[in-house]
C-alpha cells in the first residue's frame, strides 16, 4: 500500500478484468486459434484477462481477413467490444431504447458514469433456476441475487466488486463429491449455512483494486480466482476452489510475460456442517506462485511456473512466516530446501502451439517430486509424483463456421499435490487448487461448441475418468480400515498405503462418465435463458461410489457465468 501511495501520481491508465467465465473466454480464445498466430495483446495461459487487452486483441484481429466472417463471429466481435465499451468506444454499445430514459443507455450497463475523472459501471446479477435430480428424486434450484460494480478513478486506480446472496439445492452427486472425503463443502465456495431441506445458503464476494506502475507492469490486490493454462482443466492453478485473498503483479514486455501472485488460503474446516468454527479463526496458509512465458516465433508459447504452499501455523514452521517467499523472482525450491524442506513446492511448464490456422495444441507438465533412479526403475515409488496434460483445439471444424472441437487428456499420479498435512497440501478450503478429482486418475474429455445463429450457443461436454478411491469417510466412522491410496490430496502422504508398486487408479476402482448438453440463448446483452441436461454414471465395486444421475434444469442468468459441477 505504501508503494501504491508513492507511485500513484505517475501510474498510467489501467483496466479491470473480465470475470472468469468458461464460455466467455472461449469466445476470445477461438479467434487467436482461428488466426493461426499468437496475439501480442495478451498471454492466454494467464487468466483472468484485462478488458483493455481483450479490446486491443479484437481490434488487431479485425484488421485481418477471414477472422470475423460469419454472422455469429460478427456478433461476437460487437458483443466483446460492447461489453468493455469504455475501452472500445464502440458505437454499437448505445441502446436504441433506454429503459426509463436513464437506464441501459449502454447495452451492457444498468447505469454508468463516463467522466474523465471517474468511470463507473453498475449491473445487477441474477441467477434463477430449477430442475430435477433422478439420483435423489428431489428438485434442484438456484437463487442468486447480487450486484457487480467496476470503474476507474482519474484513469489511474481501477476497482471491481461483486457480492451475491445464494440459496441452492445441489444435485446429489455434488454432495457426494465432498462427503467421501470426510467433510461437507460446497464446491467453488467457502462458508455456507443449511437452507430448508437439503439446501445451502452462502454469500460470495469478490473485489480488488488495480493499478499500473509503469507502461509494462500492473498490480492488483483483492479477493478473486485465478486460472493458469489453455485447457478445459488446469493441473497448475484452476478456478475450482473458492476465491482467495491475493496480491498479484504482471510484467508484459517484448515477447515475455511474468506473473507473480501471493495468495492467502484456508487450510481446513474445523467443523462439519456449515464449516462454522464459532468464534475461532480458520487455520490459514499461503501460496506464492510465479509463472513466466515467452512467445517463440509466431506460433509457439512456452511457460514455466513454480509455486510453494506454506503456513506459519504449521507446527513444523513454528510460527515463522518465510519472508523469502515474498521475493517474486527467487527460486522457491532452493529456499524451501534451506528451510529443511518443510513446505510444498510444485513446479513445471505449460505450452501452446498454433500449428496451423484453426488448430492449436496445448499442454501442461507438473512435477511435484521425483527421484530419477526410481523413475527409471519403474518400481512405482510413491514420491514419483507428477501430472501431465495434452489437448487440441480445432476451430470451425471441417469448414463449418462456429463449430469448435476441444479434446483433452489428463493424467495425475497418486499422491501428487499431497504433503505432510493440510497446511501444505495443494488445497484451499479443502478443495483442490488444480484438478477437481485431486490425484490418482486418468481423464479424457471432449467439448463441442456450436453457434449456429448469433444469439444461440450449443455446448456438449463429456469426459470419462478412471480414478482410485479410498474407503469412504462414513465407512471409516463405522469401523472400516483407514486407507490412503493417493487420491484424496487432503490426506498426509505419511499415511500412504505403500512405498512401492503404486500405480494410477489404485484403490477402489471408480469409473466416471459425465456428459452435459447446454442450450443457451442470449435474450439481451448478458441476459441468458438456458436449458441443461446432465448425465453422470459412476461405477465402482464399492457401493458408496456406485450411482447414476440425470439432472435436468432450466435457468435465467444475468451478468453471471453458468454454474458447472463437471466432476
Amino acid at each position: 500500500m505504501l508503494f501504491l501511495c508513492v507511485t500513484a501520481p505517475t501510474v498510467l491508465a489501467q483496466s479491470t478484468n473480465a470475470p472468469l467465465n468458461e464460455e466467455y473466454y472461449h469466445r476470445i480464445d477461438r479467434y487467436e486459434v482461428k488466426s493461426g498466430k499468437i496475439v501480442n495483446e495478451l498471454f492466454t495461459s494467464v487468466k483472468p484477462y484485462k478488458r483493455s487487452a481483450i479490446v486491443a486483441m479484437m481490434d488487431t484481429l479485425e484488421k485481418k481477413d477471414g477472422i470475423f466472417q460469419s454472422p455469429s463471429d460478427k456478433f461476437n466481435l460487437a458483443y466483446l467490444r460492447n461489453d468493455s465499451w469504455e475501452w472500445s468506444r464502440a458505437s454499437t454499445s448505445d441502446s436504441e431504447k433506454p429503459f426509463l430514459k436513464s437506464m441501459y443507455k449502454k447495452k451492457s450497463d444498468l447505469v454508468y458514469v463516463d467522466d474523465p475523472d471517474f468511470d463507473l459501471h453498475v449491473n445487477p446479477v441474477l441467477y434463477l433456476g430449477a430442475g430435477h435430480d433422478s439420483q435423489t428424486g428431489n428438485s434442484t434450484f438456484i437463487n442468486t441475487r447480487g450486484v457487480e460494480i467496476r470503474g476507474m478513478i482519474d484513469k489511474k486506480i481501477g476497482f471491481y466488486t461483486y457480492i451475491g446472496e445464494n440459496q441452492t439445492r445441489l444435485p446429489g452427486y455434488v454432495s457426494d463429491y465432498s462427503n467421501v472425503y470426510g467433510y461437507y463443502a460446497v464446491p467453488h465456495q467457502g462458508f455456507w449455512k443449511p437452507y430448508k431441506t437439503g439446501g445451502v445458503d452462502y454469500l460470495e464476494a469478490r473485489a480488488y483494486i488495480d493499478f499500473n506502475i509503469s507502461k509494462h507492469i500492473w498490480m492488483q490486490f483483492g479477493n478473486d480466482r485465478t486460472n493458469i493454462g489453455n485447457g478445459f482443466r488446469s493441473l497448475i492453478f484452476s478456478d475450482f476452489s473458492p476465491p482467495s485473498l491475493f496480491l498479484r503483479a504482471n510484467l508484459k514486455i517484448w515477447k515475455l510475460n511474468y506473473f507473480f501472485q501471493l495468495s492467502k488460503m484456508t487450510a481446513n474446516v474445523p467443523a462439519s456442517a456449515g464449516g462454522s468454527s464459532g468464534n475461532n479463526h480458520y487455520p490459514e496458509k499461503f501460496m506464492a506462485f510465479h509463472h513466466v512465458s515467452i512467445n517463440i516465433g509466431k506460433k509457439f508459447n512456452l511457460g514455466l511456473f513454480e509455486s510453494v504452499i506454506f503456513s506459519p501455523q504449521d507446527s513444523i514452521n513454528g510460527g515463522t512466516f518465510e519472508l523469502n517467499y515474498l521475493n517474486p523472482v527467487i527460486f522457491y525450491r532452493a529456499i524451501e530446501q534451506q528451510n529443511g524442506s518443510s513446505d510444498n513446492v510444485v513446479l513445471g511448464l505449460d505450452w501452446k502451439w498454433l500449428v496451423a490456422k484453426r488448430i492449436s495444441f496445448y499442454g501442461q507438465f507438473v512435477l511435484d517430486e521425483f527421484v530419477l533412479n526410481n523413475l527409471k526403475a519403474g518400481n512405482g515409488w510413491w514420491a514419483n509424483k507428477f501430472a501431465l496434460q495434452g489437448g487440441l483445439k480445432y476451430i470451425d471444424v471441417a469448414g463449418i463456421q462456429n463449430l469448435d472441437l476441444q479434446l483433452e487428456g489428463n493424467i495425475v499420479r497418486p499422491y501428487t499435490y499431497t504433503h505432510a498435512n493440510q497446511f501444505t497440501s495443494y488445497t484451499n478450503f479443502m478443495q483442490p487448487i488444480a484438478h477437481p478429482l485431486g490425484a490418482n486418475f486418468y481423464e479424457l474429455a471432449a467439448i463441442v461448441r456450436y453457434q449456429p445463429i448469433p444469439k444461440l450457443n450449443l455446448t456438449l461436454k463429456t469426459f470419462a475418468a478412471k480414478t482410485g478411491r479410498d474407503e469412504s469417510a462414513q465407512a471409516i466412522a463405522a469401523g472400516a480400515a483407514y486407507l490412503n491410496w493417493g487420491g484424496d490430496i487432503n490426506k498426509s502422504y505419511n499415511t500412504r498405503q505403500q512405498d512401492y508398486d503404486n500405480k494410477i487408479g489404485q484403490g477402489y476402482d471408480n469409473t466416471i462418465v459425465y456428459s452435459d448438453i447446454l442450450v443457451s440463448y442470449m435474450l439481451k446483452h448478458n441476459f441468458f435463458i438456458e436449458l441443461k441436461q446432465t448425465f453422470r454414471n459412476s461405477k465402482s465395486p464399492n457401493p458408496v461410489f456406485n450411482n447414476n444421475a440425470s439432472v435436468s434444469s432450466l435457468a435465467l442468468r444475468w451478468n453471471i457465468a453458468s454454474r458447472s459441477y463437471d466432476f
